[in-house]
Parts: C-alpha cells; sequence; structure tokens
C-alpha cells in the first residue's frame, strides 16, 4: 500500500489551496476516504469523508462550507479543495483509507505520511 501526497505549503490567509492523494495497492473504489488533520500540540482530527459508493460527503464545523472533498476512482485519487484558509487551519493533513468488512467484522485502514499546510501573513 502506497500513497503519495501533495499539494501543500504555505498560504496567506484567505487564499487556496487542493491537496492531493494518490493510492496503489489496494482496491481504491471499495474504500471510504477521508482527511485528518493535526496541528502543532493538538490531536489528529477527522477533517473530511468521502464514502466508497456514493457522494454523501461530510465535514468537521470548522471547515464546512470552505473545503470540499471529492474521489477520481479512475485515478485512484482524493482531493482536498481548501478555501478561505485561516490561521487554525494550519496543520499536518493526511488522507485515509477505510473499509469494514462485514463478513469479518473487520476494519482495515491505511493512512498517507501527511502533507504540511502553513497558513500565514
Amino acid at each position: 500500500v502506497r500513497f503519495v501526497e501533495s499539494g501543500g505549503g504555505l498560504v496567506q490567509p484567505g487564499g487556496s489551496l487542493r491537496l492531493s492523494c494518490v493510492a496503489s495497492g489496494f482496491n481504491f473504489r471499495e474504500y471510504a476516504m477521508s482527511w485528518y488533520r493535526q496541528a502543532p500540540g493538538k490531536e489528529r482530527e477527522l477533517v473530511a469523508v468521502i464514502p466508497a459508493r456514493n457522494n454523501l460527503t461530510s465535514y468537521t464545523d470548522s471547515v464546512e462550507g470552505r473545503f470540499t472533498i471529492s474521489r477520481d476512482n479512475a485515478k485512484n485519487t482524493v482531493f482536498l479543495q481548501m478555501d478561505n484558509l485561516a490561521s487554525e487551519d494550519t496543520a499536518i493533513y493526511y488522507c485515509k483509507a477505510a473499509i469494514f468488512d462485514l463478513e469479518t467484522a473487520k476494519a482495515t485502514e491505511y493512512w498517507g505520511q501527511g502533507t504540511l499546510v502553513a497558513v500565514s501573513s
């Protein structure tokens, strides 16, 4: 299993970034994909989720209306479009793939290596 995350960097408040996470080594289209972030001194938090079989996305309250998660199953890629960024969005952003096997009652998760987003003037 391998992830290649990209798109992070330094941006001014109010700016935009688009994160990408290209996955390989598993059946991408069967997995729910999500983005997490971890700010300095804080616990990792869930930012956005997109299920495997529909586009019923969900977001943490602090990014609702500013961030958009999407996926391209043909390219094994999940995206996070981040607009109107604020200093509070500064963190390392991680993508995660997850699936729950109903037959075995086993959950499987894979994590990306993270990409740094820094929002500062």
